[in-house]
């Protein structure tokens, strides 16, 4: 598993463009700046829908206030339903969605889970602050937990 003080990997993560999808590189959009990626089992999901998203998309101008350049959602969902989601849930400009779709980039960092009948391979339940490209602070849940990764922890760490 990735560790703190280590950089952020290059990866293929997408994300909704005007036109169809654009290419993400964590290495990259990360490598300047104070930014936070929080990852989700799937979107349109209970706890994800009703508290983890949500919790981010509340406190976004306290993020900012705190000196956060991004807030970023990641899921092993398609881009399609990750910008379909941020509709439904009407977060705006406030968090960037991104898709790895087949979890590749979150099995590289050792973060992914299989949930097997449920969806296969997906993204486990996690946040990060990451500082100029490097992981500062990493906040792993638990197997059916939700605390450490809440937008309310994570705040608290800036």
């Amino acid at each position: 598993m990735i560790q703190e003080n280590e950089n952020i990997p290059t990866g293929s993560l997408t994300k909704k463009g005007v036109i169809g999808t654009e290419q993400f590189d964590p290495a990259q959009a990360f490598a300047k700046g104070t930014h936070v990626l929080f990852a989700v089992p799937g979107a349109f999901t209970p706890t994800c829908s009703e508290q983890h998203l949500p919790g981010y998309v509340r406190l976004a101008d306290e993020f900012a206030n705190k000196g956060v350049d991004g807030i970023y959602c990641l899921a092993a969902n398609d881009a399609f339903v990750m910008a379909a989601w941020a509709k439904d849930q009407n977060i705006g400009d406030k968090v960037t969605m991104l898709s790895d779709g087949d979890a590749s980039w979150a099995q590289s960092i050792g973060l992914s889970m299989d949930t097997g009948a449920f969806g296969g391979v997906r993204t486990q339940r996690f946040a990060m602050i990451i500082r100029d490209g490097v992981l500062v602070n990493l906040f792993v849940e638990g197997p059916k937990a939700f605390e450490v990764s809440s937008a309310e922890h994570v705040l608290k760490h800036l």
